[in-house]
């Protein structure tokens, strides 16, 4: 198998090569992110291997279908940024349903943590030996309401993180689990109830800035935002007129909206060009971090081997049970089975 490997970095490629060292397959690493532009550096290959922010649009699968490109390996969970409705009858597409859900869900906590006992804050006082206590008074989490959006996997990681530190669990799930003891109510209910909101839903057209000034309005007055799924899951620019209105207390964002042309990337000689982000991250309540809730060795290893066995599956026989197409009905699951090719 011979493969185009976009968007890789160091840590990819460790991964990657250390899955591929009995496999023997030909991976080309591109630094570059699959464009419409940079489609042609997969002339030749089999499948295309891309991450979260790679352009998997319509013009894109037309250039792959063209050069001969059979699969769409995405090496993370997420599949917003492809068109797959588009795709479904041209070119096949797999993912990784869950390389790692221990690894988002512990850094949701995290960031959690850190935000409310201020924890950045003191360890940026104490290397210049400040050991003042001023301004690092937080809150206890035993007692608190945590509203839980999405509870696959990692949700119900969380859930159970949550639940140690004796906090008290409400949860919104278009489809909830039927095997579990969760407390499910409306969405709009959790918004009022919660003293702490954590995102763990895939992003669609329907839940798009599920968090929006309607909703910011309807929340607690000091309620702690996290979210390590998806960026447009929240109206950026409503977020930060709630942090200025004092109705939202913290925001804890491993995602953002326009991470695209910013995450994975070193900026730090540069001005950067997105007001709304340079806003969030000069605010003293808000935490952000790179999209790197999956970043822990397991989860690269298994993200590594799915990826491969998952192309593997495909050619082999034809199609591939982590497929995914426009008809699935939900994330974790499709109408079709997957028993066979999806098309």
């Amino acid at each position: 198998m011979k493969l185009a490997f976009y968007d890789a970095k160091e840590y990819d490629r460790a991964s990657f090569e250390t899955a591929n060292a009995l496999r023997g397959h030909e991976i080309h690493y591109y630094d570059t992110r699959l464009t419409p532009e940079t489609c042609r550096l997969a002339e030749g290959c089999d499948a295309v291997c891309v991450f979260v922010n790679d352009d998997v649009s319509s013009a894109v699968i037309d250039e792959l279908t063209r050069m001969g490109v059979k699969l769409i390996a995405l090496r993370c969970a997420g599949y917003n940024n492809v068109d797959i409705e588009y795709a479904f009858g041209r070119i096949h597409v797999v993912r990784v349903p869950a390389y790692s859900p221990y690894a988002v869900a512990e850094h949701a906590m995290a960031l959690l943590l850190t935000s409310i006992r201020r924890i950045h804050k003191a360890y940026i006082r104490t290397k210049d030996f400040n050991f003042s206590l001023n301004g690092l008074t937080g809150f206890d989490l035993h007692g608190k309401t945590v509203g839980v959006v999405g509870t696959g996997k990692i949700g119900r990681i969380f859930i159970n993180i949550c639940r140690g530190f004796g906090m008290h669990v409400i949860a919104f799930d278009k489809f909830p689990a039927t095997d579990s003891d969760i407390e499910y109510v409306p969405l709009e209910e959790l918004w009022k109830r919660s003293d702490i909101i954590s995102f763990h839903c895939p992003l669609t057209d329907e839940n798009r800035h599920m968090v929006n000034a309607g909703s910011i309005s309807l929340m607690k007055k000091g309620v702690v935002l996290i979210n390590t799924s998806r960026g447009a899951l929240i109206d950026s620019e409503a977020l930060v007129e709630g942090i200025k209105q004092r109705q939202i207390g913290a925001a804890c964002l491993d995602v953002y909206e326009e991470e695209s042309n910013v995450f994975f990337h070193d900026y730090s000689g540069h001005i950067v060009d997105d007001d709304v982000l340079a806003r969030l991250i000069s605010m003293p309540n808000v935490i952000v971090t790179s999209h790197q809730a999956f970043l822990t060795t397991e989860a690269l290893s298994n993200i590594a081997d799915t990826t491969l066995a998952n192309a593997e599956e495909f050619f082999r026989d034809g199609f591939c049970a982590n497929e995914v197409c426009y008809k699935c009905e939900k994330v974790t699951t499709c109408g079709q089975g997957h028993g066979g090719k999806c098309f």
